[in-house]
């Protein structure tokens, strides 16, 4: 924090807090599996990330002000898109360990191949998977409505029908089906993946 009236924040500080939440959760999977394969690039990138802030400090922004709801719609909504660009990362890793897991000892000559090799099961991504996926979309509901709120401040109207708002509620839809067909349905694999995409893309 710069001064009293106001908070810094930028692209650097959404990485470490994201990269943080993906640390936590590892962690709480790693108490009933092996992770150290995903702690290998996990953990570095964490710890350079907590560095990052000060190389980017990013802006200043007042936490009150004629527009006390922009700070809270912008830490949700960048946090929401950080977390769920683990997720992301997460259902990349799982479609490919679901190949290397088809293709036989084909992927083990190359490094990445063997590291892919020792990854977790594929049941325990796709839980660490869901696992973000919640934050996330708690994260995007957040930004949905303080969005709303701080439109309604702001405008007068609560829904401004921007692209930006559009595809953030596009984004909520799909997440929010895909969690409760995985709670109702016991959605997974191939349907979990391409959701979690589709809504990242949208996103």
């Amino acid at each position: 924090m710069r001064a009293a009236e106001g908070r810094s924040f930028g692209f650097a500080h959404v990485l470490s807090a994201s990269l943080l939440v993906g640390v936590v959760l590892l962690w709480v999977e790693g108490l009933s599996v092996r992770v150290q394969a995903l702690r290998i690039p996990l953990l570095p990138a964490a710890a350079l990330a907590c560095a990052l802030p000060i190389v980017f400090p990013g802006s200043e922004f007042p936490l009150g002000g004629e527009r006390p709801l922009f700070v809270p719609h912008l830490l949700a909504g960048t946090l929401a898109y950080g977390v769920l660009t683990l997720a992301a990362l997460d259902a990349m890793l799982m479609a490919a360990a679901e190949r290397s897991l088809h293709g036989g000892g084909a992927g083990a000559r190359s490094l990445f191949g063997r590291w892919i090799d020792e990854l977790p099961p594929l049941l325990a991504l796709e839980r660490l998977l869901f696992r973000l996926i919640a934050v996330g979309f708690v994260l995007l509901t957040l930004t949905v409505l303080t969005g709303v709120l701080f439109s309604e401040a702001t405008f007068g109207r609560p829904l401004r029908l921007d692209h930006k708002t559009l595809f953030a509620i596009v984004a909520w839809v799909l997440f929010g089906v895909l969690l409760a067909g995985r709670r109702l349905r016991g959605w997974r694999g191939r349907t979990a993946l391409l959701c979690t995409t589709a809504g990242f893309g949208v996103l």
